[in-house]
Order: structure tokens, then C-alpha cells, then sequence
């Protein structure tokens, strides 16, 4: 089941004016520039923010995700219908001979098990052409990122009124990461909590589930928007 910060409508709804910018997401962009891919498979498409950029350049795209409250979000910014919005987990994904699939975000961090991450792998190959690439980022746990993540904001939604988040970390047993999103909605008072939990997989770690699961690893990049704190996996179908 997705976490409620994606899946509960009200949280849904403020999930983009929360995250802020993603810059993240012009590099993915660029990728898909790179590898010249016209079919794109946005796996974990949330609010759908990457697959609209990417639809928005002529580009053939189809956004998965297991929560229904963030895909209608994305259906509203997609009134012409560009975008293929498909709600299910990996096991929904469609047979696309896709050029490129992708997982930006937290996605790759949210398949806790290795039979999870194992599954996800070759369910997302099956959807690839020959040669198709599959391009997702990982938090590199060497930066122990978490000892940053307690924080409290207050942000104006537009058209729901101020709401203040609070983030804890509330359990640390490496590799698994949980935390606790709790949001106040001003206006009226209600209070909305969300829980979550990330693995943290080193690079070798990765590298070998790839090659296990039939990938050929082409590169291991930086995050442009976040040095030294990501890993930018490309890999290859086949």
C-alpha cells in the first residue's frame, strides 16, 4: 500500500507546493535527450510533474503508480490527455518496448525486501525494448542523509491556506530508514500523519541485482542536483 502522504486526497492534493522545486527532474529530461527515447515508462509517477515535462516534448509517455489520489492530482495537469496514467504497482506495468523507464524520487529506495526489489527489476525489464535503458537514483547511505531530515515548515497552499509539516526520523536500523511526515492544516485544524521507510543500498549492492536481474550496468553517475549525496544508476535491457 503507498504511504498516505501520496494515497490520502488531502495530502495528495499539497504533496507539489510541499516538495518545492524539483530540478531533479530537467536532468531526466536530459536523459531521455541523451538515449534519443521517444516511449517513456515513468515508474512512481506521483503527481506526475516528470511525465508531464516529457510529454510536453512530443515524447510517447506512461505514468505508473499505486496511489490513485496522486494520479488524479496529475490527471488535472494533463487535460489533453498526453500521458497514459496507469494506477497499480509494478505488477500493472504495461508490455511497452519502451525506450526508457524510469524511477526518480524515492521510488528504488521504497522496495524494502529483495524479493521486492528483485520483482520490481524484472518487471521493469519486461516492459523495455532490446536495449532499452532504465535510468533511477539512490540515496548513498555513506551520507547518512537522515541526520538531516527532522525539520518543520509552514507553507501557503494556494487555495487551502497555510499547513505546517513536521518530519521525524523514527527508526534507524540500517539498511531501513522509517519516518514520520505529520501535517497541520491551519484552516481547520486537522492533523494528518504519513509513514514511511526507505532501504538503503549501497552502490555494489545495486550494481549486482542489476546484473543479476539481466541488466548490463552502462554508468554510475552524481546527482547534478545533489552531489555526492545520489547515485544515478544507468543500465541497459539485455
Amino acid at each position: 500500500m503507498p504511504d498516505a502522504i501520496f494515497a490520502h486526497p488531502r495530502l495528495a492534493a499539497i504533496y507539489d507546493a510541499m516538495d518545492g522545486d524539483r530540478d531533479d527532474l530537467t536532468a531526466y529530461v536530459a536523459i531521455a535527450d541523451e538515449f534519443g527515447a521517444q516511449t517513456v515508462l515513468d515508474i512512481g509517477c506521483g503527481t506526475g510533474n516528470l511525465a508531464m515535462s516529457l510529454a510536453g516534448t512530443g515524447r510517447t509517455v506512461v505514468g505508473v503508480d499505486p496511489a490513485e489520489a496522486s494520479l488524479e492530482v496529475a490527471r488535472t495537469k494533463d487535460p489533453a490527455g498526453k500521458v497514459t496514467w496507469i494506477h497499480g504497482d509494478t505488477n500493472a506495468l504495461p508490455m511497452l518496448a519502451a525506450d526508457l523507464a524510469v524511477m526518480t524520487g524515492n521510488v528504488a529506495q521504497v522496495f524494502l525486501s529483495d524479493e521486492e526489489w528483485t520483482s520490481t527489476l524484472r518487471a521493469i525489464q519486461a516492459t523495455l525494448r532490446p536495449g532499452g535503458y532504465f535510468v533511477f537514483e539512490t540515496r548513498r547511505p555513506q551520507f547518512r542523509g537522515w541526520e538531516e531530515w527532522a525539520t518543520e515548515v509552514t507553507v501557503d497552499v494556494p487555495g487551502i491556506g497555510s499547513v505546517e509539516q513536521h518530519l521525524e526520523v523514527t527508526e534507524i536500523r540500517l539498511p531501513y530508514v522509517s519516518f514520520r511526515h505529520t501535517y497541520t492544516f491551519l484552516a481547520d485544524g486537522e492533523i494528518l500523519t504519513s509513514d514511511s521507510a526507505l532501504r538503503f543500498r549501497d552502490r555494489d549492492e545495486v550494481e549486482t541485482s542489476l546484473v543479476a536481474a539481466g541488466y548490463r550496468v552502462l554508468d554510475v553517475r552524481d546527482a547534478a542536483d545533489r552531489p555526492g549525496r545520489e547515485f544515478v544508476f544507468v543500465a541497459a535491457s539485455g
